[in-house]
């Protein structure tokens, strides 16, 4: 009977050992199940914030023939709050500055080039971490304590250490200074002159006027300036044939109607039209004029794309007034406005200025009398316009003073004979001096 109770109690208690065992197996494997998602969930955390925080943008596609160019300026620099579609970068090429803009509201948090480097299209440019964009904190606000320093940290920025009383060395731990008279004897030592046994020599004059010098790196959109116009140098046969108009017709048409077009139309009556319309009208009945070489092959074109020449702070840009032919006085007046207004504002773009059959310089704004135009290849000839001067000449016998432009055209010789280049010029000269043919479309 006893043995009987002592192998039950031994079985009891070996159960409940084996249960509290596996009671203990399963809260450990609880608590380490607890710990790997939890250090999981730190991971993907962790990665999540990373990919929101920083995004890189790289250098956007600008054109076909354009590969690469100057980053010129950072609108924005590493802390800076940019909105979406702010400009960050401006990138200048040889034809056209470039804009890079902020893809969405952030904070700029790094700069991968600098200014005067050469990025080429998708390289990256900047990293930004997105956020709300705004204006940048300003240095008031950045001069503030944090508040996530401690306590103790902020109270030992702020609180300044008790001036030292008058006579005492901080770093001699505080004993003041010797007795005056030991003072007084040194200051009375120093105060000696001392004897200068050698003299520097005299310093050697001074040559008058300024002679520095500064070194400027050439933008590119200069550097292709040169290129095309030196290209254009060795390539064509180049002459030059001038010709003199009399302005009176035009200036008295002008003066009569140029404020019924502003006041109706809101855009001023100037020569350009004029002289726009008269070449459209020559280039039809010349048409060599109008045309360009290509290869072995000689292409003459059925529209009229004129190109303007507009002087800007980065150089010459000349962007095309489309199908000429087809626009009267006010229209190609309007289009030369606005061509004009985004060549100085520099917003031009490639469209604006690809292509050209012909090309119009007006030197004559800034009082040039005589010039001599460079071709615009592939095109075959360019006309220069020049300052009105009040000259005598004789009319009907009479000696008459006139406002007279001397206009000038010089012309690719590979496609025109110096027949054909005289007759066009005559056919502007004749279109200027009586404005009324160019209505009727007279020869």
């Amino acid at each position: 009977m006893l043995s009987k109770r002592v192998i039950a109690a031994a079985r009891s208690s070996a159960f409940l050992a084996s249960r509290n065992a596996r009671c203990r197996d399963t809260a450990v494997s609880l608590s380490k199940g607890w710990k790997v998602a939890d250090s999981q969930m730190r991971r993907a955390q962790f990665h999540s914030s990373h990919l929101l925080q920083a995004e890189t943008v790289k250098v956007p596609q600008m054109a076909e023939s354009i590969s690469e160019g100057t980053l010129r300026s950072w609108s924005k620099q590493v802390g800076d709050s940019v909105e979406a579609d702010e400009e960050v970068a401006t990138i200048e090429t040889d034809k056209i500055d470039v804009s890079v803009n902020a893809p969405k509201s952030g904070k700029i948090v790094e700069l991968l080039a600098k200014e005067e480097d050469t990025v080429s299209v998708g390289q990256d440019l900047f990293i930004i971490e997105p956020g709300e964009g705004g204006a940048s904190p300003s240095p008031q606000e950045q001069k503030k304590v944090d508040p996530e320093e401690p306590k103790d940290q902020q109270l030992g920025k702020t609180t300044s250490e008790p001036p030292a009383p008058s006579g005492v060395d901080k770093q001699s731990g505080g004993i003041p200074p010797e007795g005056p008279k030991e003072a007084k004897k040194e200051v009375k030592q120093d105060s000696k002159p001392k004897e200068v046994k050698s003299k520097a020599p005299p310093a050697a004059p001074k040559a008058p006027g300024n002679r520095g010098e500064t070194r400027v790196k050439m933008n590119r959109m200069r550097l292709r300036i040169a290129e095309r116009l030196k290209e254009s140098q060795n390539a064509a046969a180049s002459l030059t044939t001038f010709n003199e108009i009399d302005m009176s017709s035009l200036m008295e048409m002008r003066k009569k109607y140029k404020d019924e077009v502003l006041k109706e139309h809101d855009v001023k009556l100037g020569f350009m039209s004029a002289f726009a319309r008269a070449c459209a009208l020559a280039l039809k009945e010349i048409p060599a004029a109008n045309a360009s070489i290509e290869g072995d092959e000689i292409v003459y074109h059925d529209y009229v794309d004129l190109s303007v020449a507009v002087a800007t702070p980065k150089g010459l840009v000349t962007p095309v007034v489309r199908n000429a032919e087809s626009m009267g006085f006010v229209d190609i007046e309007k289009e030369i406005a606005a061509l004009g207004t985004k060549a100085r504002d520099g917003k031009l773009t490639l469209e604006d200025m690809a292509g050209g059959t012909f090309t119009i310089s007006n030197g004559g704004v800034f009082g040039s009398l005589y010039g001599t135009p460079i071709i615009n290849l592939p095109q075959s000839a360019v006309l220069g316009m020049h300052a009105i001067k009040d000259r005598p000449v004789v009319v009907n016998g009479q000696i008459v003073i006139r406002p007279i432009m001397v206009v000038a055209l010089t012309y690719d010789h590979r496609l025109l004979d110096g027949r054909e280049a005289v007759t066009f010029l005559v056919k502007v000269r004749d279109y200027i001096e009586d404005p009324r043919k160019m209505l009727l479309a007279l020869n």
